[in-house]
């Protein structure tokens, strides 16, 4: 997406059509357009983006970047992982960059912040048919995603927590109390803020969407660096949204839902009384 971005913003700075581009690249018309619409899932190639961004009339430090993101697309740990979905690939891409990610949760807990039995209990109920080897493969995968919280600098994740995520018994007491002291400790941590959404918040901004992601990441020096992207979370797929007044909208909608939460020191009052309620 970033890098189709790029590709045809240069091309029209440069007043060029797909097809001058394709002549004095040296490639097809069909090539030019799946580089700058992201229609194909393919891998894209070092080569063909150096190309079409010197046909362009990129700088060096404009090519570098686009290269620099089809490496990251050929390099990542999730890139063909059999326990990845495919529709994931994206969205952990982006997260490998991203200096912040906004999450708007009202069913479940982010995979972010889930402990490994919760993530286990979730699988086990998406699909009961699973041999527990797979499942178990999925539940490793979550579980290294969750390594850009303790990279450095580590991903800033803000979080808007709907109370019936805390309601909703995933896995059993056991699994829940867990998960909440996860929830109270990943909360302390000075990249992490949680804020609980509580049922007496009455209507709210989000209430006639559902779970979804922004990620960012602001470099004014390079836009094509940048990162402003948001992720919609469907039945086994996603749908990735980047055209800025969406993702405006919904940065909006995240601000409204902030002010609509509790604040984070109420926040882990409700975790806390959330967790008594599981051990009466």
């Amino acid at each position: 997406m970033q890098i189709a971005r790029g590709l045809k913003s240069l091309r029209i700075r440069a007043g060029l059509t797909q097809t001058e581009v394709a002549k004095r690249a040296g490639v097809s018309v069909g090539t030019v357009n799946r580089y700058e619409t992201w229609q194909d899932r393919a891998k894209l190639r070092v080569p063909t983006v150096s190309a079409l961004a010197d046909t362009c009339g990129a700088t060096v430090q404009e090519r570098e970047a686009l290269i620099q993101l089809v490496r990251n697309q050929e390099n990542g740990w999730w890139m063909d992982h059999p326990a990845v979905p495919e529709v994931m690939d994206p969205l952990l891409s982006f997260e490998d960059v991203a200096e912040y990610e906004h999450v708007f949760a009202n069913a479940l807990v982010p995979g972010l912040l889930q402990t490994r039995n919760y993530a286990l209990a979730l699988h086990r109920a998406q699909d009961s048919r699973l041999d527990s080897a797979v499942i178990e493969d999925e539940v490793d995968a979550r579980m290294r995603r969750q390594a850009i919280l303790n990279r450095t600098p580590p991903v800033h994740l803000w979080v808007v927590l709907d109370d019936a995520v805390l309601r909703r018994n995933v896995g059993g007491a056991d699994v829940m109390v867990e998960q909440i002291d996860h929830l109270r400790a990943m909360a302390q941590r000075p990249n992490i803020d949680l804020q609980v959404l509580r049922f007496d918040a009455g209507a709210h901004a989000g209430g006639s969407g559902g779970h979804f992601v922004i990620l960012g990441r602001d470099d004014e020096g390079d836009p094509l660096s940048s990162v402003n992207v948001v992720y919609l979370e469907l039945h086994r797929r996603g749908l990735y949204l980047d055209a800025p007044e969406e993702v405006q909208n919904y940065k909006l909608m995240f601000d409204y839902l902030r002010s609509q939460a509790s604040d984070t020191s109420a926040s882990l009052e409700s975790l806390a009384a959330a967790r008594q309620e599981l051990i009466r």
